[in-house]
């Protein structure tokens, strides 16, 4: 055998990538402790099949402590899907909107959500009840601002949009329609009253998990919009009726899913733990940008900022440039901003520990002074 040399933890650096993300610590020792043989299994949870008692246990437990985080009830079914959000764009207007004479309104803040739009156009009519592109969406509507439709068959939001970094801090109340909401990129960061929402979509690989599975909440009712002219895959009755099985599921990435949901509750101390960690690592980084005079321009508006992904402006691109690079010879990585926005972005999701926040924090003071120097 070839001798292999193991990375130790005090080699890892701080991950603010927007997705895939940083996981916790805690949940990549147990994976790797586990990665082998699952206790009392024998073979890797990459081996076991999706038919097993073993991943029955890893799906029975997993769904059971998403419904005790979130306070998930009755009236809801819980399914994990593959495709991503990127799917749920199409899946929720092919089941919700296809044949249906009303508009499916849309409240676009940002580039997740105007995305989701252009899938919704190929099912049915589309209302936009409010667009914030004309200001690069730096923020969210205020009271007033958003027009709905007379009866929309649904009402869509994204709560967080990793791109921009504004985020919606509360359940939008806009009227009796079915608030369908992309939650991707906050999911399992903060309570949220799911009783308040038609369906909930959320892609894993920025709070909850790896790439590979989609959690879908949706109230039962909305089941019976489903049209017998879907493509099976793509009916959520088949994902409920089969108990997320109907195909082989990504059993690694819902075992990992289930490892954060444990970590959350057991490490974290719950959701509402979780909001107060994460807004305290966002003011940190946030109290340097409102402190540096403008050396450090915020995109998002200060009311309506991201606790998740905190973007913002340098001077100039050559001085941003400069940033990154010293960044990452400092161990903090992946922090350049996606293009539409430019700048930096410092996602800092569930699992960035208040150590790498602290640490960027640290990098921008000293960096805004030896500017000034």
């Amino acid at each position: 055998m070839t001798e292999r040399s193991l990375v130790s933890v005090a080699e890892r650096v701080f991950n603010f990538s927007p997705g895939p993300a940083v996981l916790p610590l805690e949940v990549l020792e147990r994976a790797r402790d586990e990665l082998l043989a699952l206790p009392g299994v024998g073979i890797s949870v990459l081996e076991i099949s999706h038919r097993s008692p073993a991943f029955d246990r890893i799906l029975e437990e997993t769904l059971g402590d998403l419904r005790s985080l979130l306070g998930i009830g009755p009236d809801h079914e819980v399914v994990f899907l593959q495709g991503g959000a990127s799917l749920q764009f199409s899946m929720v207007p092919m089941n919700l909107l296809r044949g249906r004479t009303q508009a499916a309104d849309y409240v676009v803040t940002g580039t997740w959500g105007a995305t989701a739009i252009k899938e919704a156009r190929r099912e049915g009519r589309v209302h936009v009840a409010w667009d914030g592109g004309t200001t690069n969406y730096d923020r969210l509507p205020a009271a007033g601002e958003i027009a709905l439709s007379a009866d929309p068959a649904y009402v869509h939001v994204t709560s967080n949009e990793t791109i921009q970094g504004v985020q919606w801090k509360h359940d939008p109340d806009l009227g009796p329609a079915p608030l369908v909401c992309d939650c991707s990129s906050d999911f399992l960061s903060r309570p949220i009253d799911v009783a308040k929402y038609g369906l909930i979509y959320a892609c894993a690989q920025k709070n909850a998990g790896v790439a590979g599975v989609t959690t879908v909440i949706i109230r039962k009712d909305l089941l019976d919009r489903s049209r017998d002219d879907l493509p099976t895959m793509l009916d959520y009755r088949t994902h409920v009726k089969n108990g997320s099985r109907p195909n082989t599921p990504p059993v690694f990435a819902v075992y990992v899913l289930g490892l954060v949901c444990r970590w959350i509750r057991d490490s974290v101390g719950g959701l509402a733990a979780m909001d107060r960690h994460n807004r305290g690592k966002a003011k940190l980084l946030y109290d340097v940008l409102d402190a540096s005079g403008g050396f450090y321009a915020g995109h998002a508006r200060p009311d309506c900022r991201s606790d998740m992904n905190v973007t913002f402006r340098l001077p100039d691109e050559a001085t941003e440039k400069e940033f990154v690079k010293g960044a990452s010879a400092r161990g903090l990585i992946d922090l350049k901003g996606h293009r539409s926005v430019g700048g930096i972005r410092a996602s800092i999701y569930n699992a960035m520990p208040m150590a790498g926040v602290e640490a960027l924090r640290d990098y921008m003071l000293e960096f805004q002074q030896a500017r000034r120097a």
